[in-house]
């Protein structure tokens, strides 16, 4: 069912050029170009899945390390060269908080609805709960540098933001080795597909193909943000925060529920937190080091209520887990405190 309704949005790819091409309402591009990200992104994931399947665990590993946010990603690089870095960054704090309050919390409560009490594998949210402590000490620290160090320069700025990006993805590399190669073992339970359904060259073929899909809708999507931003009267951060990191986060939200009601909870674990990880300990250093390329380069310099939304977003999600155990509650909790960072961000200046 959710299969067919992801090919059906599939009809506002064209329909989006159509109506970039007229010349027709930015506002109604915005949107438009939004709802074809939604399945083209669901098909990048499905195809990076069959690709894992074909080229075993630990390449399959990195490719889903390297594909798993690529909608992310490119939305991301497109907004760079436009300009709109503060958009980037509000995404990204919107990913992560997503990830963790909204994704989770929806699969928690659906799941606890169904089952009374769901297990988690405690030492596998630990680990991820301690590399998701450690994305917020890289995110923070540079932050606290400029706050404390009002007379450094852009330069230096830009110099430390780089080397915390390294040591991040240095750190995310380590992660995938301990996943994919030291303690496996954690991560075998409740494996996904054991055969693959699509050969490899169709995989490969529809990732290529709609990759390059998504980076077309992602220019006009990019392209109509300020337009809209200025017939709606949303800020930038509320549409980086909370439009544009759902739309790359929507197929992944459907995919943690449907594993929420099958009562395979690691594996919801994996898709929500490990996303919030790929996302703060691989695509954002990531961005710094493309954002190098363009005129206006992304540091890691957050604002301090993105700061704060992600340390308690990581903090209550980090407290629901640690006893390895969920229930529907907790899941509501977790919404509602995506519903009040919402709120808080719609009303920010």
């Amino acid at each position: 069912m959710l299969d067919k309704f992801f090919l059906a949005l599939l009809v506002f790819v064209p329909i989006t050029l159509l109506a970039h091409y007229l010349g027709l309402s930015p506002l109604l591009v915005f949107f438009l170009s939004a709802l074809a990200i939604v399945p083209l992104a669901k098909f990048i994931g499905e195809a990076t899945e069959e690709l894992a399947v074909h080229t075993g665990p630990a390449l399959g590993g990195l490719l889903s390390a390297t594909f798993g946010n690529a909608t992310e990603l490119i939305i991301a690089i497109f907004a760079i060269r436009a300009g709109l870095v503060e958009v980037v960054k509000a995404s990204i704090t919107g990913s992560i908080i997503g990830n963790l309050l909204l994704v989770l919390g929806m699969s928690i409560f659906f799941g606890g609805l169904k089952y009374k009490k769901q297990k988690l594998n405690k030492t596998l949210a630990m680990a991820s709960a301690s590399t998701l402590l450690l994305a917020v000490i890289a995110l923070i620290i540079p932050a606290i540098f400029v706050q404390t160090s009002p007379t450094a320069g852009s330069a230096i700025i830009e110099e430390l933001s780089v080397a915390v990006a390294v040591l991040m993805i240095g750190v995310y590399a380590a992660s995938l080795l301990f996943s994919l190669k030291t303690h496996k073992h954690l991560f075998a339970a409740d494996v996904g597909k054991e055969e693959a359904n699509w050969s490899l060259g169709k995989s490969l073929l529809i990732l290529v193909l709609t990759t390059l899909m998504v980076a077309w809708m992602s220019e006009i999507l990019v392209g109509a943000i300020e337009p809209a931003v200025a017939v709606l009267g949303w800020t930038d951060l509320f549409i980086g925060v909370i439009f544009v990191a759902i739309i790359g986060n929507a197929a992944e939200h459907t995919s943690a529920v449907t594993m929420a009601l099958k009562n395979k909870m690691d594996l919801t674990l994996q898709i929500s937190i490990g996303s919030a990880t790929q996302i703060a300990m691989f695509v954002t250093p990531v961005l710094v080091l493309i954002s190098l390329l363009f005129p206006t380069p992304m540091s890691l310099i957050f604002n301090t209520f993105e700061l704060i939304v992600i340390m308690f977003a990581v903090l209550i999600a980090n407290l629901i887990i640690q006893d390895g155990e969920t229930n529907w509650f907790e899941g509501i909790q977790l919404m509602v405190a995506y519903a009040i960072i919402a709120v808080a961000f719609f009303f920010h200046p």
